[in-house]
């Protein structure tokens, strides 16, 4: 497992910023949601997912906005859904005087979240940004039968397709990932578990 520190000179530094709120990027399939959950309950903080927060808010799932209104209309709503959730979330920790109450958040971002300039700069300085780091071979295997669900994977059914799809859109957004992440951790063989303990370690 590697963990690395991927400051670029952010006057956040790798530190829980106020109002503690952590943000999970990374591919689809590098287990955001998972490690998030488990992230959220040892840290006593809230968990919440971009992606469903926009099919809430919509009333309708990613496959079916993608299929009416298009891409560049879903990254719209992400932009929006995710401003929204960083003006309630530093709102509660400015205000929140009682330790009864969940101080902070974990938020699993869309695997094409941060391709937005939008959403890297309503993160940049307000989160403390992880990226889960992993390889085609494993990120291919968590997706294996999910291309019906993914609008990114669609027509990828085939092991082959999938494996061109993700090595595709990888190339586009590594460095992207790389460049708004505060750590980045290197998922392969391990549990979500382990990863939320180098998350942990990283963080405090």
């Amino acid at each position: 497992m590697q963990i690395q520190k991927n400051n670029l000179g952010r006057p956040d530094e790798g530190r829980a910023p106020a109002g503690k709120i952590i943000t999970l990027a990374g591919f689809m399939g590098c287990g955001k949601s998972t490690v998030g959950k488990i992230l959220a309950r040892r840290l006593c903080m809230e968990f919440l997912d971009l992606d469903e927060m926009i099919e809430e808010a919509s009333r309708k799932s990613i496959p079916e906005i993608f299929a009416s209104e298009g891409e560049r209309a879903f990254r719209q709503m992400e932009a929006a859904e995710l401003e929204r959730f960083l003006s309630k979330h530093e709102g509660i920790s400015k205000c929140c005087d009682s330790m009864s109450q969940k101080e902070g958040a974990v938020l699993s971002l869309g695997g094409g979240t941060l391709t937005t300039e939008a959403c890297r700069t309503l993160l940049q300085g307000r989160t403390i940004c992880i990226y889960l780091k992993a390889s085609i071979d494993t990120l291919a295997r968590n997706l294996s039968g999910e291309s019906e669900g993914r609008p990114m994977l669609k027509g990828t059914d085939e092991e082959t397709a999938l494996k061109e799809r993700i090595r595709s859109l990888m190339a586009q957004r590594a460095s992207i990932y790389e460049k708004a992440a505060n750590h980045i951790i290197e998922v392969d063989n391990l549990s979500p578990e382990a990863v939320a303990d180098a998350i942990t370690s990283a963080i405090l």
